[in-house]
């Protein structure tokens, strides 16, 4: 989904190097791929005194089920190379258009 969002120079720039990140989109990403991760551990630390252990080691859940694991993302990863060949094609679109 494409989104134009105004951020702090100063909050960016330190998730950026926090991260190592190359990209604004990288960081943002990651940010929001946290967030998520986030509140899946709270709703696991919630299910605490739920889960039955039998001597097995097998386990089931009382109240619900819950997963350690996060999901994958639908969208592949893309390299920096293919990112940077994409935004240069889309650029040069770009230009092409307002040459018009």
């Amino acid at each position: 989904m494409r989104t134009n969002i105004v951020i702090d120079d100063d909050l960016m720039s330190a998730a950026m190097q926090a991260g190592e990140f190359k990209t604004k989109k990288d960081a943002v990403e990651e940010g929001l791929r946290l967030l998520a991760r986030r509140k899946a551990y709270q709703d696991i630390r919630a299910a605490r005194g739920t889960l039955q252990w039998s001597v097995d080691g097998d386990w089931t859940v009382a109240a619900s089920a819950y997963s350690v694991q996060e999901s994958r993302s639908p969208f592949p990863a893309v390299s920096g190379a293919t990112a940077a060949k994409s935004a240069t094609k889309s650029s040069a679109t770009r230009k092409g258009r307002s040459a018009r």
